[in-house]
């Protein structure tokens, strides 16, 4: 009786799967988690800003080429002044001690939003982070600050309409594309994946034209508590979603 020839078992082909592009993450919980733990919201939103920096991290192992984070939104001016002094501070810290890290990460940092309304020291250190880490191009980090989706729509249409009447385009010119190129993220492609923490499920004025064909996935852990598995997590299940853009599967 002649031998028997055993083949090796051919390894299970998993087919390729792309990472999101585009990743844009609603931070909801500083204040919750603070609560939950008997310290001050302030200790909420700086436990906070250590959980962006896992973020970060998660990302560039993820190859995730954007990352959005709403940081401060055009409707947060209405909380108490201590809490804004406190974020403002909070931001001008993480400004000053990150910047370096990122940039020696390969992260180019970009922040969208109506500046006009922040400290001028607080203008000057993002005019100088962006000039900083403009050539990095592992990811780009995104903070959507003093941010509404709202107002970004409304300065797009004025941008629009002063090109009409300075005579640089016509009405009939004003397509999706052009609005898309007006609005402040008009140098990324729209999020492929939106996360939002803390177990809410709304948008709350963010990145209202963007997200036309965005995934959602809402979470029910507080942002504080957010981390590398939760990212993990989050694009797992992207992996298994099916995008159609509209046509049939």
């Amino acid at each position: 009786m002649g031998k028997v020839l055993v083949l090796p078992e051919m390894p299970t082909v998993k087919p390729y799967q792309a990472p999101p592009h585009h990743v844009a993450i609603i931070m909801d919980g500083n204040g919750r988690w603070a609560k939950a733990h008997g310290l001050p919201r302030a200790l909420g939103h700086k436990k906070g800003a250590d959980a962006v920096r896992l973020v970060v991290e998660g990302c560039l192992e993820h190859g995730v080429k954007v990352l959005t984070l709403y940081a401060f939104s055009s409707e947060n001016w209405s909380r108490p002044d201590e809490e804004v002094s406190d974020l403002m501070g909070l931001l001008r810290l993480y400004i000053k001690k990150e910047v370096s890290t990122l940039n020696k990460q390969g992260v180019q940092l970009k922040f969208i939003g109506q500046r006009e309304r922040l400290a001028p020291d607080i203008i000057k250190q993002i005019e100088d982070a962006e000039n900083r880490t403009k050539l990095n191009n592992k990811l780009t980090l995104v903070i959507a600050l003093n941010y509404g989706g709202q107002a970004e729509i409304v300065d797009a249409a004025k941008k629009l309409t002063r090109q009409v009447l300075s005579g640089a385009m016509q009405v009939d010119d004003i397509t999706e594309e052009t609005l898309s190129s007006s609005l402040y993220t008009a140098d990324w492609k729209d999020p492929d994946l939106i996360i939002r923490t803390s177990g809410e499920q709304r948008l709350s004025n963010f990145m209202l034209w963007q997200v036309a064909y965005s995934e959602f996935l809402f979470m029910d852990l507080l942002w504080p508590d957010f981390n590398k598995n939760s990212l993990d997590e989050a694009i797992d299940t992207y992996y298994h979603r099916e995008r159609r853009f509209g046509a049939r599967p």
